[in-house]
């Protein structure tokens, strides 16, 4: 496929949901590399042909895996943010909020997507676009969310928060130092207030 080109997604069966849960599990436990079909199959209480039936490839299963891990996030953090106070300060600030929650649940060895760029360097694979993708679109989120805060200085402010956030979710994955999380929106917190005050002299 193109480096443009939308991934092509599958109708999942009963049977196909029971295989991506084992694939995610074993997936994001074990890496992408190292978890073969055969693996998921016997993990997942079904047979070869039945996974590629199913899914066509192992490359299938990958693009499934993160494309669902994305759509949950994705829903996930929009309903923070539906819940957060309307100020542009704490809508910022209910992305790090989420990102600690879901972290928390879902991610105890770091962000999927991230994880999985480090398997997945080939803007050919079929699962390249999910995983870019995704940091793309948290990027124009930090931007438009900073736009109400700043809007000279929106596309920098934004950057500068993708960068603590994304940092922050590295280091929880190494697990270097206690709730990177929190300690990176702390500091997305001051250079708000920064922004803030810059823009009122305005």
């Amino acid at each position: 496929m193109g480096a443009t080109e939308k991934p092509r997604r599958i109708t999942m069966t009963p049977a196909a949901r029971r295989a991506l849960k084992a694939a995610a599990r074993l997936f994001y436990e074990r890496g992408i590399h190292a978890v073969g079909v055969d693996l998921i199959a016997s993990e997942a209480g079904v047979t070869k042909k039945t996974l590629y039936d199913r899914f066509g490839s192992k490359e299938q299963i990958v693009v499934e895996y993160l494309a669902d891990r994305d759509e949950r996030w994705r829903a996930f953090l929009a309903q923070r943010l539906d819940a957060a106070h309307p100020t542009p300060t704490a809508r910022v600030l209910a992305v790090f909020d989420a990102s600690r929650a879901w972290s928390d649940e879902n991610s105890p060895k770091g962000c999927s997507m991230v994880n999985a760029h480090a398997e997945i360097s080939d803007p050919l694979h079929p699962a390249y676009l999910i995983i870019t993708g995704q940091k793309k679109w948290m990027l124009d989120l930090f931007t438009q969310l900073s736009r109400d805060l700043s809007p000279e200085g929106a596309g920098h402010l934004g950057r500068t928060l993708m960068l603590l956030h994304e940092g922050a979710l590295v280091a929880h994955g190494l697990n270097i130092f206690p709730d990177p999380i929190t300690h990176a929106r702390e500091q997305a917190e001051a250079l708000l207030a920064t922004a803030a005050a810059t823009a009122a002299k305005r």
